[in-house]
């Protein structure tokens, strides 16, 4: 089937706003948010979309009789065939939501699972996305996906139409997660042997990191020169990129273009994309790019810090911060960014578009991956001649004496040399 004759789906996003949670988001930019994921699916129109307040959850309904019954003339009226409802829904509510509206209904961890799976293109990014929705399936009596007719290059884990039951019981689905566990396994040691290539290139690693759609993938293009899929889109790109430029200093680096983060990612994809995001602790800078332009900013730097507290990033890992999007904020709050980038240690305005700022960030990245080097004196194995090598490679070596266990070196290093060393 070709992409324009791909059946469209109408569908109608739900925030439900619950008084009684205290740690809620605000409403308006949730829902304005939820219904950017819809629209980041290429299957989907977004009909209608609307804050349903509530003063609690409804166990069996999630919302009241009156409210579903509303929403139901509502929903029929707009002739919806999908309802998103941008929140957890359990398998219970789910099936008596469908019942009740005559419509398939998505929650967002569902949602967010089908556009990875839209997007995944890497054999790893392929092998996570059916490993998180297997995890997810697994804890539902209901399959979840049923809405969508998986002919635009679909991953095989997704029933067609008709299809409302778990056909495989669940130690099936056990079964299937641990061949997928041992495929990719074999990716990721691959990946790995390409990380201890690159440990052996003396080149620093720069990764970006951000919320979706702060413009990492603009700011990746502007620094290297590469054309990687750029779109206003939450995750318009999932799978890393690499590259290397060279620094106005005339260092050489490379740079790290990572997946984006989001608000409540489902816990089945946090756990993997953990072999993704491990290029994210392998960096020797991370660059955390913020849409400083979006009303909920600080909100997401918050969610991003979460991530990478969980992944183990966020300590020992030098880190700037870059607000990006500046060229979007009116002239005032422009030169107040830029006055407060100026002010501000391992801060800096830019727009990834125009230019603007990122001179000054360029300029600064080589000082921040220069290093002061310390004497330090090793002593290898015979059996550590890759470690000896690699440190010839270096060209940090000052003196080289055998000795009758082994070998005693005297390095000239930088604490980054130091550090890859140990990862050897």
């Amino acid at each position: 089937m070709l992409e324009h004759d791909r059946p469209i789906t109408r569908a109608w996003v739900l925030h439900p706003d619950v008084k009684s949670n205290h740690s809620r988001r605000l409403a308006e930019p949730a829902l304005e948010e939820a219904v950017s994921l819809a629209a980041a699916l290429p299957d989907l129109q977004v009909v209608g979309s609307e804050v349903v307040r509530l003063p609690k959850m409804h166990a069996g309904m999630l919302f009241g009789k009156g409210k579903i019954e509303e929403l139901k003339q509502r929903i029929k009226a707009a002739e919806v065939e999908l309802v998103l409802v941008d929140g957890p829904v359990s398998p219970v509510q789910q099936r008596n939501l469908e019942k009740a509206w005559d419509v398939k209904l998505l929650d967002r961890t569902g949602l967010i699972l089908e556009i990875f799976s839209d997007r995944a293109r890497t054999a790893e990014g392929v092998l996570q996305v059916e490993m998180a929705a297997l995890s997810y399936q697994r804890t539902r009596l209901v399959r979840a996906w049923t809405h969508l007719e998986r002919q635009r290059g679909g991953l095989g884990f997704v029933g067609g139409p008709g299809e409302t039951q778990i056909e495989a019981d669940r130690r099936a689905i056990d079964m299937q997660l641990k061949a997928l566990r041992q495929n990719l396994d074999k990716v990721v040691k691959t990946r790995t042997l390409h990380r201890a290539g690159r440990a052996k290139v003396p080149f620093p690693i720069v990764a970006l990191v951000g919320y979706t759609n702060a413009g990492k993938s603009t700011l990746f293009n502007k620094l290297t020169g590469a054309e990687v899929f750029a779109k206003d889109m939450l995750f318009a790109t999932l799978d890393p990129t690499m590259r290397k430029i060279t620094l106005p200093s005339g260092d050489d680096v490379i740079m790290s273009d990572t997946v984006g983060f989001i608000s409540d990612l489902p816990t089945e994809l946090v756990a993997a994309f953990r072999a993704t995001l491990e290029e994210v602790l392998d960096a020797d800078l991370i660059v955390h790019v913020r849409d400083i332009s979006h009303a909920q900013s600080e909100e997401q730097s918050h969610d991003v810090m979460q991530i990478l507290e969980s992944l183990g990033v966020a300590e020992g890992s030098p880190l700037i911060e870059v607000w990006n999007k500046i060229d979007r904020v009116d002239d005032e709050a422009r030169e107040a960014m830029i006055k407060t980038a100026d002010r501000t240690d391992d801060l800096y305005a830019v727009s990834a578009i125009t230019g603007e700022g990122m001179a000054s960030l360029l300029f600064d990245l080589a000082s921040k991956l220069k290093d002061p080097r310390s004497e330090a004196v090793l002593e290898l194995s015979f059996a550590q001649g890759r470690e000896r090598a690699w440190l010839f490679d270096q060209g940090i070596v000052t003196d080289d004496t055998q000795t009758d266990d082994g070998y005693k070196l005297t390095v000239f290093w930088t604490s980054l040399q130091k550090e890859r060393f140990s990862r050897l």
